[in-house]
C-alpha cells in the first residue's frame, strides 16, 4: 500500500540577519569622566556601561566593542549614606581563618572604583578585557592626551 505524499502547506520565510559591525579594524573611542562629586554606584554603573558599548547603536553583547574609559580626580567620588564608615571589602587569602575584612577607608580610590565597575560587568571572559580599557586616575591629570578623550558629563 503506497501513502499520499503531501507537499508543505507553509513554504520557509527568508532568513534575515541583522547587520552586525565586526570589531576587526574599529578605532576605539576615548572618554573623559570627572568623578568629582559623583555618587560610587551611578558612577561605576555608567562607566561599566560605556566599557560594554551599550551607548552605541551597534552593541552586541558577545564583543568587545566599548569605548575605553579614563577617569580623573576619584579621590572625590562621594559616598553616600553610612558607607564611609561602615562598608567593608571581605576577601580570603585561601587559607583557613584567612577572611579579611577590609574597610574602605584604608583602600585605594582606584581600588574602590575599579572593584565597583568590576562588579557591574558581566562575569564572562570579555570582562578583563573590558577592564583593561578602564584607567583610573587620582588627580585631575592623565597620561592619555595623545588620544584626545571626549569629556562626558554624567
Amino acid at each position: 500500500m503506497e501513502f499520499p505524499t503531501f507537499a508543505p502547506a507553509v513554504k520557509s520565510l527568508p532568513f534575515y540577519k541583522t547587520p552586525m559591525t565586526p570589531p576587526q579594524g574599529r578605532v576605539r573611542e576615548w572618554l573623559l569622566v570627572d568623578a568629582t562629586g559623583q555618587p560610587l554606584g551611578r558612577l561605576a554603573s555608567r562607566i561599566a556601561s560605556y566599557l560594554r558599548g551599550k551607548h552605541k547603536p551597534n552593541f552586541a553583547p558577545h564583543w568587545n566593542l566599548g569605548a575605553a574609559v579614563v577617569v580623573v580626580n576619584a579621590e572625590n567620588v562621594v559616598l553616600t549614606g553610612k558607607k564611609a564608615t561602615q562598608k567593608v571589602y571581605i576577601r580570603h587569602t585561601g587559607y583557613p581563618g584567612g577572611q579579611r575584612h577590609i574597610p574602605i577607608t584604608r583602600m585605594q580610590p582606584e581600588a574602590v572604583i575599579r572593584h565597583a565597575v568590576k562588579g557591574m560587568l558581566p562575569k564572562n571572559k570579555l570582562q578583563e578585557r573590558m577592564l583593561r580599557n578602564l584607567y583610573i586616575y587620582v588627580g585631575p591629570s592623565h597620561p592619555h592626551q595623545a588620544q584626545n578623550p571626549k569629556p562626558v558629563v554624567l
